[in-house]
């Protein structure tokens, strides 16, 4: 750190953060604290380039810092509701960006920058972030900051006082928590993806926000990685922590394949591609060119990964764009192998087996949240699949149940869930490339009757 860093206390933090909101977002705080709202965002960059030194320090003890700037807030001019504003820093250096499965020990405290698709979401919950006590003996006000799981109480009072002392009042906000989970297109091919339990809290779940994390939606979240002990079965705290990010900005990422990058060198030979007669021929035989055979099939995925146009009606309902493929044939024909090639061409696929796979594990489903103890809404493959492909192995082996919950996925593009208190429909505008063995004529039927 520093010699400039290591003197720079709160005070003189609380300063320049005045100066730069006096010279750089007088106006969007104007407008903020006009509108009733609680935030403004701020670029990294503009800090940076006015000051140098606090931009680094946000890095390394981003909650302190993010503090100073909240209290500079509440000391400008401005007229409106300042207490509890929040400030909230986005495109930090591309040094912050982290995979989740790349977060160790050495990162806790840091501000980091990760993406992902939200896997599951919680409800919206009132958390206590302090409390004041008094003392029932000499009457002092003991406020005590609410940083753990377990709700804390004080334990002495400066007059000796030990024991139950009286709880006041409690400070509350809004929390939500969602699970985070690597995008199958930012990942190795055999390798699992990895999740983290990201913390929004105050204008983060507000109803704007909420949409914007719904199950199956990619994200990128800014926050600071933090340590939380693991409680054990028999209420001790183990040794072992998990890590969570404590979220101060979440926005989302377009998931849209004309993001996908072309090097001068591809768009050379895709215009050279482009010239020749054979074309659809060359990408036919490129699908998996150690099966032999099958050649109207392969024309039929390579129709299906390039997809069609969701079109809507004058006067009715949208006609989706994609294209549903199902593959029945004989043990050993190659379906399996075709599935996994289609999983590793497409840009945004998910592979999954029917054998042990349930409806729900499919779409959507409710589970229990440990953390805020409540219910949170889980997103199935079709779902994390959103805007690409899923590859369904061994439907045959599905029961008529999980399979009619596909009814809705496959031809309406949503899922519906309505459980436990959580009403929510989730986009599920998915490509299914699924596989069926047949095995007698009496499989073949049982098999056309389940897609009925």
């Amino acid at each position: 750190m520093s010699e400039a860093k290591q003197v720079m206390d709160v005070g003189r933090q609380i300063e320049l953060f005045k100066e730069f909101f006096e010279t750089h977002c007088m106006d969007a705080l104007a407008e903020q604290l006009r509108a009733g709202e609680k935030f403004i965002i701020v670029e990294f960059g503009q800090l940076s380039e006015f000051v140098p030194d606090l931009a680094e320090l946000l890095l390394e003890n981003p909650e302190d810092t993010i503090r100073a700037a909240e209290l500079a807030v509440e000391r400008t001019e401005l007229v409106g509701d300042k207490k509890n504003f929040r400030v909230r820093f986005r495109n930090p250096p591309e040094s912050q960006n982290i995979s989740i499965r790349d977060i160790r020990s050495k990162h806790i405290g840091e501000l980091l920058q990760m993406k992902g698709l939200v896997r599951n979401k919680s409800d919206v919950r009132p958390q206590v972030t302090s409390a004041k006590f008094e003392c029932p003996s000499c009457g002092v006000i003991l406020p005590i900051l609410q940083l753990e799981q377990k709700f804390q109480e004080p334990t002495q009072c400066s007059c000796g006082r030990k024991g139950k002392f009286r709880l006041l009042s409690k400070e509350l906000v809004d929390a939500q928590r969602i699970v985070l989970e690597e995008a199958p297109e930012d990942i190795d091919g055999g390798a699992q993806p990895k999740r983290l339990s990201i913390f929004l809290k105050n204008d983060l779940v507000s109803p704007l926000t909420d949409k914007r994390t719904n199950p199956g939606s990619k994200i990128s979240v800014v926050g600071v990685v933090k340590e939380v002990p693991i409680i054990l079965q028999t209420g001790g705290q183990s040794t072992r922590y998990d890590l969570i990010c404590d979220s101060n900005y979440v926005e989302m990422v377009e998931q849209d394949f004309m993001e996908i990058g072309i090097s001068k060198d591809e768009e050379e030979e895709i215009h050279e591609l482009s010239k020749n007669p054979d074309v659809f021929g060359k990408l036919v035989r490129s699908i998996a060119p150690t099966i032999f055979g099958h050649e109207r099939i392969k024309e039929a995925l390579v129709l299906q990964l390039l997809g069609g146009c969701r079109k809507r009606r004058e006067h009715g309902a949208p006609i989706r764009g994609d294209i549903h493929i199902l593959l029945i044939g004989d043990p050993g024909s190659g379906k399996s192998q075709l599935l996994k090639r289609i999983s590793q061409v497409a840009p945004k696929a998910r592979f999954t087996s029917g054998k042990g796979a349930s409806g729900a594990g499919l779409t959507a489903t409710v589970v229990r949240d440990d953390f805020l103890r409540g219910w949170a809404l889980e997103a199935g493959a079709i779902v994390l699949a959103n805007g690409g492909i899923l590859c369904l192995d061994e439907m045959d082996k599905m029961s008529k149940e999980d399979t009619s919950g596909l009814h809705e996925a496959l031809e309406q593009q949503t899922v519906s869930v309505s459980k436990a208190n959580i009403q929510a429909t989730l986009r599920a505008e998915t490509t299914v490339l699924a596989a069926a063995t047949r095995s007698s004529e009496g499989s073949t039927r049982l098999v056309r009757s389940r897609l009925r």
